[in-house]
């Protein structure tokens, strides 16, 4: 008998994210050891979090049978400390997905609209569709946001515009220049969400929090995450960094206690240990040398990236993704960006890039002296 719950209708053409596929199940599916897989998919910090994190996570787990502190106090206290700002600047999430899920409860509706690049994170569409708000796509250029042209899409019924800078999931950067010009012309009723997952692998990058500091910019919010620089990904731990206001409204929309006890415990040693930080940027610069060096070696299309992946195009995006799987590299293929020619890699190891690029030859056919699978 078919059920007659009635469902939200959003629900009929809400696209589903598609993760990175974990290690155990690629080992299930291809009878492979979990330990001889890599995993380059997901945009993980192939180091691991920091010690320092690690012994405070631990030390955490004794408390587990309490309730955390529902407004995290001393990881707020430490993170506004950090970065210039105070408590009031700051929301946190569970992962920076749901920073992004409450921006939806609080400023898109039916009847309104958000604004997204072509190639942008898969969450801004489906954060806008379950909204029941308008999706407005504006096409790339060469792979990154067009500020131009999503500018001049902004309408009257227009609510929020989603920028990632570095995007994922082409690496791609806006310059300082033109970010500062399309922040200073969005209308004031617009809420800039400015996306800064992969900001610590950036170079140069423009420096908004000052603006968030003297209120200047009421309508800009920016979104980071411990997942990728402090390698806390499996704890799921993000923040929004905006004005008091706006702020407010959306800590009413943010689910009690979504911040557990051992993420915040983990975060506040991470903020302590920036050598561990330094250690992962020099890592993801020796890595993208390595990438960039030898995928122009193998005649290979790449998108310069800024961020913590590469994007190559490698013609059949599915089939080289699976031929690299059975040699026990998981990479993500970016069909369902659009992309269906290109696979996205995350900067792992030296060992597990070079093991990567081997198996990547040896799938495509290709020939580069000096490489093999291990």
């Amino acid at each position: 008998m078919s059920s007659e719950v009635e469902f939200n209708p959003c629900l009929a053409t809400l696209p589903v994210y598609q993760p990175g596929r974990p290690i155990e199940e690629v080992a299930r599916e291809l009878g492979l050891e979990p330990g001889s897989i890599i995993k380059l998919a997901s945009n993980e910090n192939p180091l691991g979090p920091s010690r320092r994190a690690v012994a405070a996570m631990r030390n955490a787990l004794g408390k587990a049978h309490l309730y955390p502190d529902g407004s995290a106090f001393h990881l707020k206290q430490k993170l506004a400390t950090h970065l210039g700002v105070t408590t009031s600047n700051l929301v946190l999430g569970n992962g920076s997905n749901e920073v992004l899920e409450m921006v939806g409860h609080a400023m898109l509706r039916p009847g309104t609209g958000a604004v997204v690049s072509q190639y942008c994170f898969a969450v801004y569409p489906i954060v806008t569709a379950l909204s029941g708000a308008a999706l407005t796509v504006v096409p790339a250029r060469n792979h990154g946001h067009d500020l131009d042209a999503m500018l001049a899409a902004i309408r009257d019924d227009t609510r929020v515009v989603f920028v990632a800078n570095p995007n994922n999931p082409t690496g791609t950067t806006a310059s300082p220049a033109q970010l500062e010009s399309f922040v200073q012309a969005v209308p004031s009723h617009v809420l800039i969400v400015l996306d800064e997952a992969y900001i610590e692998f950036l170079d140069g990058a423009l420096d908004l929090l000052p603006g968030i500091r003297d209120g200047s910019r009421p309508n800009l919010l920016l979104v980071r995450t411990f997942s990728k620089i402090h390698g806390l990904a499996g704890i799921r731990l993000g923040y929004g960094i905006g004005h008091p206001d706006l702020i407010a409204q959306l800590e009413k929309v943010r689910e009690p206690f979504n911040v557990n006890a051992v993420a915040q415990a983990g975060a506040v040693a991470a903020l302590d240990d920036q050598s561990h930080a330094v250690r992962t940027r020099k890592n993801n610069q020796r890595g993208l040398k390595l990438y960039s060096k030898t995928l122009k070696k193998l005649g290979l299309e790449y998108v310069p990236s800024t961020a913590n992946f590469v994007l190559v195009r490698v013609g059949d995006g599915l089939k080289v993704f699976s031929g690299l799987q059975k040699l026990g590299v998981i990479t993500r293929p970016m069909a369902g960006y659009q992309l269906p020619e290109w696979i996205r890699i995350s900067i792992g190891t030296s060992e597990e890039n070079e093991r990567c690029l081997a198996a990547l030859t040896q799938v495509l056919g290709l020939n580069l002296p000096g490489t093999k699978v291990p």
